[in-house]
């Protein structure tokens, strides 16, 4: 059995929430940063702070082994018809998969599904309802990020963190 869960909602809107034996549990917004994009039209792209989230981690990690953790993270959007959104994503997986890799923290995937059947009301469908419930079952479970979880609108990362911890992965 693990000491640390760490869910991660993928993309440079999600959220990273932590729980386990000896340790508080937490929960963040993923770090990120806005740039100038490749491109020759001027247009921003948005990007995970790899350092900040390195910082972030070995702030969950603790005392802890990185091999005594599991992070778990959502599988990111992937559609052909949204490739603006599945580059964004996939850039964002890469630079949390080099962060994990480089402090040598085992990971998993989930689909979004899994730990949503367990954690959120049957019946639930879209994504603004889906969130809406993400953050009341946040907030009732986690009172005390309340505010944090209000202000990123949803509580992904933490509930997949919780689902894992209940699921023993």
């Amino acid at each position: 059995m693990r000491n640390l869960y760490i869910g991660i909602d993928n993309g440079t809107s999600g959220s990273i929430g932590w729980l386990g034996e000896d340790v508080d549990t937490g929960f963040a917004e993923t770090p990120k940063f806005e740039e100038q994009s490749y491109t020759k039209a001027a247009k921003n792209i948005t990007r995970i702070d790899r350092k900040a989230l390195r910082e972030l981690v070995l702030k969950i990690l603790g005392e802890h082994k990185p091999y005594e953790a599991l992070a778990i993270l959502e599988r990111p959007r992937v559609n052909p018809k949204q490739f603006v959104t599945t580059l964004s994503a996939m850039r964002a997986l890469e630079a949390t998969l080099c962060v994990l890799e480089d402090l040598g923290v085992p990971l998993t995937y989930t689909d979004s599904r899994p730990w949503q059947k367990k954690m959120l009301p049957q019946g639930i469908k879209g994504s603004a309802e889906l969130k809406k419930a993400s953050k009341e079952i946040g907030c009732r479970l986690y009172p005390q990020f309340a505010e944090a979880i209000r202000k990123h609108k949803d509580a992904d990362g933490l509930l997949i963190a919780t689902w894992a911890s209940r699921e023993r992965l």
